[in-house]
């Protein structure tokens, strides 16, 4: 037994003694955490799918994830659990950065673990269906719009979803985009502003462009026990099939769950297109949606309500002013993600479940919200939420100088389409429960 120790101990100091490498210790946890963003083509600056690519930016890396920056996942950890969080493990931050103080060694690229395998950009393989918005758009320079297209599926059955992936043709000028299934050309879809009629009193057309008027009335609380009967203040909005945000990771249904596409039906894509930051340039878009066929009908169909709060108003220089909206829940309902979303003043969400028996417990709270990463919080495990709950919805604007993305602290905010305005809105996935 002695010489069995002694033998393995200098065999440990030797293995503990080896220079961590990009081949042997890093690539994998890169290939694992890291490159469904950083690889040519998508949202991260830089691919990180090979040594040469990630060498130059090894200080950056070993900062980031020592600061948690890196792989953006905003949720407080106090709170619930999320199937899909992708943190780093202390001993994987432990090996990036001892890698980085090393000197960012290659090692022996025979130890190089084979790359993931991505399919023209689909992260989630080919689709079963592409569908695009049936021309090339040519975005016009110098101001935001938002633009309507109506494309026939011609489906002459209707097809059972268990994923889609919105995908935009050209990420310099995709702000936001959403995929609603309509019965015909003439009827707006439920994430479309033109569906939501009682709302005309109150907005402020700018050609395809709306913001609700300075004139409006104002409620930031919409949660207050007198608060008045403004449109969408109360229930909630029918949301689409599919969305694409920046940071969002595709609209995943689950194994035994999906979203029905109708025979004959048309889609509409609704699509937020930014301006480039050279006023005189001009670039084309030509976004599209993935359709992944689920193998068979579902157990639960998936659906998915929008909670807005369109009223409010964000004084100039305010750090840190609340917004809220309420939902109660009128039947028993099993919630499966949640996610916020505002633009360049957004500060922080919370979510908190107020139960029928009185219990309260914070679903999500993101106390850096950022509009470069809008991301999805799947829930670790579908909650069931009774009939008689309440679901408080809590964010913070920043519309003060100390806020480097904020367009201008001296003017109050309304919600607006612009990226310069903004929005209160939350999409929360869930289904029926059965009884």
């Amino acid at each position: 037994m002695l010489y069995r120790r002694v033998m393995i101990l200098p065999a440990l100091l030797f293995l503990a003694a080896q220079p961590v490498t990009f081949s042997r210790d890093v690539a994998p946890i890169l290939f694992e955490r890291c490159v469904k963003c950083h690889r040519p083509g998508e949202v991260a600056p830089m691919s990180l799918l090979d040594y040469k690519s990630a060498r130059p930016w090894a200080k950056s890396i070993g900062e980031a994830v020592a600061a948690r920056r890196m792989p953006p996942w905003m949720a407080d950890p106090h709170f619930s659990k999320f199937s899909n969080d992708p943190s780093l493990t202390e001993t994987e931050i432990s090996t990036i950065r001892a890698w980085v103080a090393g000197g960012a060694l290659e090692g022996d690229a025979k130890q190089l673990p084979q790359a993931p395998v991505f399919v023209a950009g689909w992260e989630l393989g080919t689709p079963d269906v592409t569908i695009d918005i049936g021309k090339t758009y040519t975005v016009m320079p110098g101001r935001d719009s938002y633009e309507h297209f109506i494309v026939q599926t011609g489906f002459k059955e209707g097809m059972w979803l268990r994923a889609a992936d919105l995908h935009p043709g050209n990420r310099k000028v995709v702000h936001h985009a959403h995929v609603n299934i309509v019965p015909s050309e003439n009827q707006a879809g439920a994430t479309t502003i033109q569906s939501m009629t009682s709302l005309n009193d109150y907005l402020v057309k700018d050609g395809n462009l709306t913001r609700i008027s300075q004139t409006a009335p104002v409620l930031d609380d919409g949660c207050q026990a007198n608060a008045p009967n403004l449109p969408y203040l109360h229930g909630a909005q029918e949301g689409a099939l599919a969305s694409y945000l920046p940071g969002r990771s595709p609209d995943v249904f689950g194994e035994n769950r999906a979203k029905w596409i109708p025979p004959g039906a048309k889609l509409e894509f609704v699509i937020h297109y930014a301006p480039l930051a050279d006023p005189n340039a001009q670039a084309t878009d030509r976004t599209s949606v993935g359709l992944y066929r689920a193998p068979r009908p579902p157990e639960e169909v998936l659906r998915r309500m929008d909670l807005r709060n369109f009223f409010f108003v964000i004084p100039p220089g305010e750090g840190a002013h609340r917004v809220t909206r309420c939902y109660a829940f009128e039947k028993d309902q099993t919630l499966l993600s949640i996610t916020p979303h505002m633009h360049y003043r957004g500060k922080d969400a919370r979510y908190d479940l107020i139960r029928a028996d009185g219990r309260t417990e914070t679903l999500l709270f993101v106390p850096k919200y950022d509009f470069n990463w809008q991301l999805v919080y799947r829930l670790h495990q579908p909650l069931l939420v009774e009939k008689g709950s309440r679901l408080v919805v809590t964010v913070h604007f920043d519309n003060s100088a100390n806020n480097p993305a904020n367009p201008d602290p001296a003017k109050a905010i309304r919600w607006g389409d612009k990226t310069e305005e903004e929005m209160m809105t939350s999409w929360i996935e869930y289904v029926e429960t059965k009884k």
